[in-house]
């Protein structure tokens, strides 16, 4: 079960890095509470504003650890450290020029992110669109193809909660 948890906290943070990079955070918005879906939309915004990407090329998670996992009447919250390795830099939108950060080797960052998921949860192994019933790839976007209608993990899983990133 760990190792499962394990996984699906790295797969999140690695979409929300590809996120970030496409300038399309609608893609991750259904893993993020409201705060953190803000939080990382203005920065995209900022990105298209300013004709920025921002690239986080040869991406790895080196190693992920469960740091805590608390439980109240309401929710449980897992905290977890991810060390991660990426080149960080900014490239021009059009030009895909090199403007800023690193490009030229991987930098080593600590990462602690917090999850939380309702103690009500409804565990699924297939999501179904609350609006019109059609199966969803919860891994893929977080819109339904079939009628467009946006969701939300919150009810079913784990969303992050909070992000803090150290050099």
């Amino acid at each position: 079960m760990e190792s499962e948890l394990i996984s699906k906290f790295s797969n999140i943070y690695i979409m929300l890095l590809y996120g970030i990079m496409s300038n399309d955070i609608e893609r991750v918005k259904h893993f993020l509470s409201d705060e953190m879906y803000n939080k990382y939309k203005n920065i995209v915004d900022t990105n298209i504003k300013n004709k920025e990407i921002r690239m986080y090329d040869e991406l790895n998670v080196k190693e992920i650890k469960i740091l805590n996992t608390t439980t109240n009447s309401d929710y449980e919250e897992v905290t977890v450290k991810i060390i991660s390795r990426y080149m960080d830099y900014v490239i021009d939108a059009e030009t895909k020029k090199y403007k800023r950060g690193v490009n030229d080797h991987r930098v080593v960052k600590e990462n602690i992110l917090t999850f939380r998921k309702s103690i009500n949860a409804i565990e699924k192994e297939m999501f179904k669109c609350p609006n019109c019933g059609a199966n969803l790839d919860v891994n893929f976007t977080g819109v339904c193809p079939y009628c467009r209608q946006p969701f939300s993990m919150e009810e079913h899983d784990y969303i992050l909660t909070n992000l803090e990133t150290f050099d």
